[in-house]
Formats: structure tokens, C-alpha cells, sequence
């Protein structure tokens, strides 16, 4: 094939992406490597690294409660599992800072489910589904059950309650394996790939099926514990074709003013503290509201009980249906942790929540910027068994878009529950696809190319170190006139840089070791998801739940009661489509995708 015939087959995006690494390389040459500072000095012979293969029925990736329980779960359906997590089990993400588990009990609530969910809804404003809601509620105590008989609410500390299971079935574990790509064979999962961060390793796992429980993600902030997460799994699973959802929302957590990088101070005792449980309180909790006020007003805000009553009211700004108006029930509207936060000590007052950190001093905000509202962001489900528009791919936990609580909190421990319920269905279902299917083969040269794509950072001999980039990234997208309080034009402003970031920086990233393999293939994840963050923020004309538009206040029930799904084009451009509420999405990508603005 000639160079030209060469051009006109690839796409617009890959060209464009070699283009932009041609160039930049080019421009290094000039002004960079002469000077040393962009110069690869590499510890590590890549060239020497190959790939170790292996095969299971079910890959579970990811060692949180969604992995946990969907590793244990496969299992005992009769599937030859593997855990595969980037951290170590019950140590990494979110899960260690979890410590409320909601629990439905028929027989202690006066709510029966049919009420709960319906409550879900209205505070949700319809952003909810309410297939995983109820899922949610009707299965949360039998889960909550099999973590007390594993000793989950007797330390703080999940790890060794987490491979209580795990080593009474000898389920395989891999811990610190960074998994970079999802595998597709013949139109369905053929497994996954990535790397060791303790050894010169490239791993190749062969899987009938993989349950995603890679957690949600952010951009590095400080002051919240998802600085190990970055999307992973939802943009691995893009890559190979299926639909994400959820990325216009966003979570609302602060921090404190002084020493906001301190995450275990800023959130002192969650993680010393032994989980409990929590029952039915509905709310509608930890959108933008101190982020419109700070934008109005000026920051950082004063906490404390009565930090934002009403002597402190700001005209405008998110919409709160009145009968989840918490100023009304003497407690500030910031509301609790989203997976569930009971005191320290002494019974939980009804209405009251705000971060732990509250009454110490200013908060302020993008302590988790970057990250929706649990459960509203991830792979797009197309029915309730967790699974994804890739054959045999599914999902379950902060990796699945099931919006059990819709684009805002409604339920304390409501999260942390989901994950537990959705690991296990997910699991199940996986199991029965694994009867059905072989093990998909693999070409050798795919794996090759595999190999020389995870490897590629360390093999460069000069480029963008991964951290600058990130930094870079933090600074377009974490203001708060980006992320929280949009309009179009600052919006369209910071999707440029980040398109440029895209094209032009994440082909020229580098990596001098391992841990920066790491560091190389999360920035461009982050990349990756900033780009959904702002075209979804883009297209959503409308102000709802935890998505605020200062140029469109207003609720848009007439062309918005819809869900937003982002895929990739047969171009390799990203495109959007609305799926509407209460519905499950085509299988098929639309013809006529949303245009975004300009």
C-alpha cells in the first residue's frame, strides 16, 4: 500500500494523533533535547519486556466492594474466576474511606420499596433509573449480610475481610497490574492487557468475559481519595466501542481551606472509623450549591452547622425540589459523604450531613473534581444485569452508568450498597455468558501490538513527563468556572486546550520507570474523560441536579429529560446521543449523533 492509499484508510483521529507526534518530536528536537530536559532517561529495556498469557472464564478487574463481590459471586456460579486489581484488595480507590453500607429491611422500615423509589425519583428530578434503584434496595441486605459473616463491620481495615472469601474459594489474585487496554475479538470481549508495576512484565489475559469494577475517576485533586483513580475502565472500554454515560455531572465534596492536600486530615476518622450501617433518609445532597455560592459571593466559605442558612442565601443557583430542602430541617445542604458517613460518636440527627470536616474552618471546593455522582457516570447498561453494549463486557460499582441515585446524592450508603448488589449481578450474569462462548482467540499480532502500545512511553526517547501534563490538565479544567458553574464560551474555551492536549501532548508522553508507565497511561485517561466532561457539558442546554449551567438556569423537562451516552465514531471522533429517561439504550450508534455548540 502506497503512503497516500495509507492516509486515506486511516482516520481523521489517527492521523491527526501521528501528525501532532511527529511534530512535536520535531519541536523537542529544537528546543528540548538539546538542553536535557525532555530527554527519556529510561531505567527500564523495554525492548526485553513480552507478554506472559493466561485464560479464565471471567476476568474481574478492579479489588474494590464491586470486585470483591463479583470475583466471589462468578465463582460460586460455577465460573474459573481471576481478580486483577492496580492496587491491593480492599486497599485501594474509594473503598477504604467507605463506612456506611445502606441496608432495606422489609421488616424494620416503615417505607415500603415502591415509596422508596418513587422518593429516588422525585429528588433525582427523573435523572434516576429506577430498575437499578429497586435492585439496589432488594438486595442490599443480603449482601450486607455476607460481609458480616466475612467480618467486614468488625475493623476498619477491609483487607483482610476481603480475602476472606477470596481465600477460602482460591480465586487467583493479581495486585499492582495496571490494566490499560480491554481486548475485542470477532465483536465481543476477548480479554484485557496491561502491566506489573513490581516487575518487568506485560500481561495478556484471554477471558469469555470481564467485569469492569475499575472504580470512577478525577484529575488528580487534593483533598479526596480518588488520586489512583482516573477512569480507567471507562475509557479502556470506549476504546474498543462501547457507550459511557453520566460525564455533565459532578461531585460536589469541599475541602478544608488549610492544608488542603492533606486528604486523611481533611477527612479525619473516616478511614479509623468501623463501617456501619445506614437505613432509608432520601435526600438530595452534594450538587453545586457551594460552588454557585462561592462563584456569586466569593470563597472560600465558612463552615460550621449553620454555614449556609439562610442569612446566607445567594439568589439563584441550583434548583433543590422544596421537599429536600435540608436549610428547612435545620442541617446545611451540603449533605454526607456519598457512601454513607454515620458519626463518630452519637446518633445521626436527622438532616444532619456536610463533610466530616465541617465547623473546622473554610471549605473549599474541586476536592473531588472530576468525578460525577457515584453511580451516574461509567459504561452504559443495556439491561439489569450490568451489561454493557460489548458482548460479554460488563460492569458494576462506580464503573457502570446504572444511575441508582440519578445526577445527585440521594441515599447515604445508597453507593457503597450499589457496588456490593451490582458486583454480585453483574457476576452471575457473566457466568451464564461464559457458558454460552468460547474463549476467543487472539492474533498474535494483535498482542504484539498490545505490547508495543502499553510500552511505548518508555521506549521515547524524548517527550512530556506525565506529571507536567496532568498539571497542565488540573489547571483547564479544576477553576470552577470550568467544571462546576459552565457557560459555553469558557467551556468551549477549555475544551481547545484539552483537544490540544489530546492530539498533541499524550503521543509525546514519556516514562522513565514503571510507576511512570502508570502515571503515562492514567494522564491520558484523564485527558480522555475531561474531553467527555465538557462536550457533555456542552450539549446538556439545561441546569439539573449536580449539572449547573450559568447560561441555562433553568430545568428543560421539554428537551431534556434524557440521559447523555458518549461513543466513538467509525472516524475515531467522539460523538453523543440522548437515550431518554426510563428507557435502554439502541445498540446501534445513532445516525444522527448531537451536534455540539458552534
Amino acid at each position: 500500500m502506497s503512503q497516500q492509499q495509507a492516509i486515506k484508510t486511516m482516520s481523521r483521529r489517527r492521523f491527526m494523533t501521528l501528525a501532532g507526534g511527529a511534530a512535536g518530536v520535531a519541536t523537542l528536537a529544537t528546543v528540548g533535547i538539546s538542553t536535557g530536559w525532555a530527554k527519556n532517561k529510561s531505567s527500564v529495556n523495554a525492548g526485553a519486556i513480552h507478554a506472559r498469557e493466561s485464560v479464565t472464564d471471567v476476568l474481574v478487574i478492579g479489588g474494590g466492594m464491586a470486585g470483591l463481590f463479583a470475583a466471589v459471586k462468578a465463582h460460586d456460579a460455577g465460573a474459573e474466576v481471576t481478580l486483577v486489581s492496580k492496587g491491593r484488595l480492599g486497599s485501594s480507590g474509594q473503598t477504604p474511606f467507605a463506612k456506611g453500607i445502606f441496608a432495606y429491611d422489609a421488616f424494620k422500615e416503615k417505607m415500603s420499596i415502591d415509596d422508596f423509589v418513587s422518593l429516588v425519583s422525585r429528588s433525582a428530578l427523573g435523572t434516576n433509573n429506577p430498575v437499578y434503584t429497586r435492585q439496589m434496595a432488594e438486595h442490599s441486605l443480603a449482601r450486607v449480610n455476607d460481609l458480616r459473616e466475612w467480618g467486614f463491620f468488625e475493623s476498619p481495615l477491609y483487607n483482610k475481610c476481603f480475602n476472606k472469601p477470596i481465600k477460602e474459594r482460591n480465586i487467583p489474585i493479581l495486585e499492582r497490574i495496571v490494566v490499560t487496554h480491554l481486548i475485542k475479538e470477532e465483536g465481543r470481549i476477548a480479554g484485557a492487557a496491561g502491566f506489573s508495576l513490581d516487575a518487568e512484565k506485560v500481561h495478556v489475559f484471554k477471558a469469555k468475559s470481564v467485569i469492569l469494577c475499575t472504580g470512577a475517576g478525577g484529575f488528580k485533586p487534593n483533598g479526596f481519595p480518588i488520586c489512583d483513580l482516573t477512569h480507567d475502565g471507562t475509557v479502556m472500554a470506549y476504546d474498543i466501542g462501547a457507550k459511557v454515560t453520566g460525564k455533565e455531572w459532578n461531585d460536589g465534596h469541599s475541602g478544608q481551606a488549610a492544608n488542603p492536600a492533606a486528604c486523611f486530615d481533611g477527612w479525619h476518622g473516616m478511614f479509623e472509623r468501623k463501617p456501619g450501617t445506614t437505613g432509608v433518609e432520601v435526600h438530595h445532597d452534594l450538587g453545586v450549591d457551594m460552588n454557585y455560592r462561592a462563584y456569586m459571593a466569593g470563597g472560600p466559605l465558612v463552615g460550621g452547622p449553620h454555614a449556609m442558612d439562610r442569612s446566607g442565601h445567594v439568589a439563584g443557583g441550583p434548583y433543590r425540589p422544596a421537599e429536600f430542602d435540608r436549610v428547612d430541617r435545620g442541617g446545611p445542604p451540603g449533605g454526607g459523604p456519598p457512601k454513607g458517613s454515620p458519626p463518630a460518636a452519637g446518633p445521626r440527627a436527622k438532616g444532619e450531613g456536610g463533610p466530616p470536616h465541617v465547623g473546622r474552618g473554610s471549605s473549599v471546593g474541586g476536592s473531588s473534581a472530576g468525578m460525577a455522582i457515584h453511580k451516574a457516570e461509567g459504561l452504559v447498561p443495556i439491561n439489569d444485569k450490568c451489561e454493557s453494549t460489548v458482548p460479554g463486557l460488563y460492569a458494576a460499582g462506580d464503573a457502570l452508568g446504572s444511575y441508582l441515585s440519578g445526577g445527585i446524592y440521594t441515599q447515604i450508603g445508597s453507593s457503597l450498597a450499589g457496588s456490593a448488589v451490582q458486583g454480585a449481578v453483574a457476576a452471575e450474569a457473566a457466568a451464564d455468558y461464559c457458558k454460552t462462548v468460547s474463549v476467543q482467540a487472539v492474533p498474535a499480532g494483535r498482542i504484539k501490538e498490545l505490547e508495543a502500545e502499553i510500552l511505548a512511553p518508555l521506549q521515547r526517547k524524548a517527550g512530556y513527563s506525565p506529571a507536567w501534563v496532568t498539571q497542565t490538565l488540573q489547571g483547564i479544567m479544576i477553576p470552577n468556572f470550568i467544571i462546576y458553574i459552565k457557560k459555553e464560551n469558557l467551556l468551549k474555551g477549555a475544551l481547545a486546550y484539552v483537544e490540544e492536549l489530546r492530539d498533541h501532548h499524550v503521543p509525546m508522553l514519556r516514562a522513565a520507570d514503571m510507576h511512570e508507565l502508570r502515571l503515562a497511561h492514567e494522564t491520558r485517561n484523564m485527558i480522555i474523560s475531561a474531553e467527555m466532561k465538557l462536550k457533555a457539558s456542552l450539549v446538556r442546554k439545561e441546569s439539573r441536579c449536580s449539572h449547573f449551567r450559568l447560561d441555562y438556569p433553568e430545568l428543560d423537562d421539554t428537551n431534556w429529560k434524557a440521559w447523555i451516552n458518549i461513543y466513538k465514531g467509525p472516524d475515531g471522533d467522539m460523538k453523543l446521543e440522548k437515550q431518554p429517561f426510563g428507557s435502554w439504550p439502541t445498540l446501534q450508534m445513532q445516525e444522527k449523533p448531537l451536534i455540539l455548540p458552534g
